[in-house]
């Protein structure tokens, strides 16, 4: 048997609210509230939260006080609260550092580092969890997977000479008219039927950075596309709450990146809601109607460090780079792998160019040192499973690429597997292998860190196969 019940909170930031935008862009304009939902499951499993969120909230800092908070309030495990981020960038800082190392895990978390606004998410929490257990049910576990093609794209271009590229909305449209790619389309709608057969609640999943509205020098707060599905789908079935959570998209995009366009995002919301709702309408009933969590580490392997020429040479061409934009240099468009849009001013460019300068540096400090033996060999990144019913879902702390989601999906044992980004924390994008080794801004990654080498093959494939030795024991009846 699962009982469950859910509650939500919203966060309604003033106009000037500070956000992580590199040029100290501050909220202009908030369309709407940020929403969080939470989901307690209890009964037969370990009690279980699950803190589907609009806001930025896998962020290492403010994400521990969420979840300590939230575990506290309901007297359970730190490890059994599942905090999830729909990756909306359209959002305010909830940390005065948004990635204090830039390297993930490395620190102790510190409250210190979460902003007033993170405080008052934190505490909307603690008073929701105190007062959600009276409001649990019994249920049961339906679902369905819609399909849903029209909103996003694979945003990994290849260029003729092998090269990659980070594909921006002017090489997108370059590449065909409402140029797609290979994406996941799957729109995936868990349901929590009560004893009179209503809805009383759901969870649902989709792949693809939400960043139509977003502008990092224009900055509105807004729930995106995805907030907007879930409503509607709420709406739908007499407001029972939806949580969302995002799949692994590293490599999939909303159209119109960077855009600012608040309407086309509000069309994309009206879209994949209707396509959750289509779905809703036929949910089949789960055959198992329990729930169990598992915890696991997945350990991506890490590779040596470039040699001490290539890296001089990657070291003056960031620096002429910086120079050009900082300049005004509208033209400065490409550095060391990576490519910008006009969209973003050539100071904005400067600065993104400027956070890859230091992880140079130090690769070649070690380099000449001689040290590359004592670098670490793999990354642990702390992953979850949770199933509920026939659904499987698999949790992972970054950015995890298609591929990486592929894998599990292919290889659970149960009807339906969900796998996710963005969960308690954030080691920033992991590349699946085949992926590996290329050098645009998201397979690249690794150069933001403070400080990681290069990924090494299977690269996230170890999470792939992580997440499904968590779900073999899931699947496996007592």
């Amino acid at each position: 048997m699962i009982q469950m019940a859910q509650a939500s909170v919203d966060i309604v930031p003033p106009v000037g609210t500070p956000t992580s935008s590199r040029t100290g862009a501050g909220i202009e304009k908030v369309i709407g509230p940020l929403k969080t939902v939470v989901t307690v499951l209890e009964g037969d499993g370990p009690t279980t939260c699950v803190i589907t969120s609009s806001m930025g909230v896998q962020a290492t800092d403010v994400s521990h006080l969420l979840r300590a908070t939230a575990a506290a309030a309901l007297s359970i495990p730190f490890e059994h609260v599942l905090l999830l981020s729909s990756h909306n960038h359209c959002t305010p800082s909830l940390q005065f550092q948004a990635y204090r190392t830039g390297c993930s895990g490395q620190d102790t978390p510190s409250a210190d580092n979460v902003t007033p606004l993170g405080r008052e998410l934190a505490g909307l929490l603690e008073r929701a969890c105190r007062s959600i257990r009276g409001r649990l049910q019994p249920v049961t576990v339906h679902w369905a997977v819609g399909h849903e093609r029209r909103i996003t794209y694979n945003r990994k271009g290849r260029r003729a000479d092998g090269t990659t590229l980070f594909m921006r909305e002017e090489d997108r449209i370059r590449y065909g008219r409402d140029y797609t790619g290979d994406i996941d389309d799957e729109a995936a709608v868990v349901g929590f039927i009560n004893d009179a057969g209503d809805p009383v609640g759901f969870i649902t999943a989709f792949t693809g950075h939400p960043v139509t509205a977003y502008h990092p020098e224009r900055m509105v707060a807004f729930g995106e596309w995805p907030q907007l599905a879930t409503d509607h789908l709420s709406e739908h079935f007499h407001g029972a709450l939806a949580g969302f959570m995002q799949g692994c998209c590293g490599d999939v995009n909303s159209k119109r990146m960077l855009s600012g366009e608040v309407e086309l995002s509000h069309r994309f919301g009206g879209y994949l809601g209707r396509t959750f709702i289509t779905a809703a309408k036929r949910m089949q009933p789960s055959e198992r109607n329990d729930f169990d969590l598992r915890l696991d580490v997945g350990r991506v392997p890490l590779a040596g460090l470039p040699q001490v020429r290539k890296l001089e040479r990657e070291l003056e061409e960031i620096d002429e780079f910086i120079a050009r934009a900082s300049a005004g240099d509208d033209d400065a468009l490409h550095c060391v792998g990576l490519n910008f849009p006009r969209a973003l001013s050539p100071a904005y460019r400067a600065k993104l160019a400027e956070l890859i300068r230091p992880w140079t540096e130090w690769a070649l400090q070690t380099r000449r040192a001689d040290k590359v033996a004592e670098l670490p060999r793999h990354v642990e990144m702390p992953m979850a499973a949770l199933r509920i019913g026939d659904v499987g879902i698999v949790g992972m702390p970054c950015e995890p690429f298609l591929g990486i989601g592929r894998q599990i999906k292919a290889g659970s044992p149960l009807p339906l597997a969900v796998p996710c980004g963005y969960m308690n924390d954030s080691y920033g994008y992991v590349p699946d292998g085949p992926n590996c080794g290329d050098r645009e801004y998201m397979s690249a990654y690794y150069r933001y860190t403070r400080f990681w080498p290069p990924y090494r093959r299977p690269a996230g494939d170890a999470l792939a196969a992580c997440g499904l030795r968590m779900l073999k024991r899931l699947a496996k009846r007592s």
